[in-house]
């Protein structure tokens, strides 16, 4: 392991049993066939459970919906983004030579998909209570209070809290196709409300961007049908 990794772990406060998980939790899929997405599909679940738990415990007042909405601003991509500046991720995520050119070490996308593969990294590494003290530590320097609750709501948010208004099961999303070569790819994206029966589409530049995309496309079906 080298001594950026290791001075990670510092940072991390979690020393890997398995140094190759944390590896790869920095290894972007244009570097190797071997890349971080399905920790980072792992870690996304650890991080919401981990956030939503923080929430419960420090916002006791706070009914259902407004805790939905602040978590959603905890795990947003702008918000994972400047954490994953602040641990030092910039110097230690692994990319392909286009990626590089193009700026990758720096694309808000790239960094918060990488630090939810870390998480997903440390959960596989130490399991459930090593992963949410992880999350904890994170977030320690992150205010947190209702009155989050205001910040602008992005598609995924406002379709969450449309489904949840009428008492509705949350939407499902999957990636259905990637396009492109690996440093400039597209991502298409379903958002599908088996309740109603729909499913709409979205095209993004990384799996959040589609997913936010596929989720504005829904709230227009949505609105329209109750405008007919």
């Amino acid at each position: 392991m080298n001594d950026g990794l290791i001075a990670l772990q510092r940072r991390l406060q979690h020393e890997f049993s398995n140094p190759s998980l944390l590896e790869r939790a920095l290894t972007h899929r244009s570097f190797s066939a071997d890349h971080n997405e399905r920790l980072e599909f792992l870690g996304d679940s650890v991080l919401n459970l981990s956030v939503a738990d923080l929430l419960y415990q420090r916002l006791s007042d706070l009914p259902e919906g407004d805790l939905s909405r602040i978590r959603a601003n905890l795990v947003k991509q702008d918000t994972l983004h400047r954490l994953s500046v602040d641990l030092g991720l910039p110097a230690v995520i692994r990319l392909g030579e286009g990626e590089v050119r193009s700026g990758g070490q720096k694309r808000p996308s790239i960094l918060a998909d990488a630090l939810e593969a870390v998480v997903g990294a440390v959960y596989l590494d130490g399991g459930f209570s090593a992963a949410q003290a992880l999350v904890q530590r994170l977030y320690r320097a992150v205010e947190i209070n209702p009155t989050m609750e205001a910040i602008g709501k992005d598609p995924k948010t406002e379709l969450q809290e449309w489904l949840q208004g009428r008492r509705m099961k949350l939407p499902s999303y999957r990636v259905v196709s990637t396009l492109g070569v690996a440093h400039k790819q597209t991502f298409d994206v379903e958002c599908e409300i088996p309740e109603l029966n729909l499913a709409e589409r979205g095209i993004g530049g990384s799996r959040r961007a589609g997913e936010q995309a596929a989720a504005a496309a829904m709230l227009q079906t949505l609105k329209a049908r109750a405008q007919s």
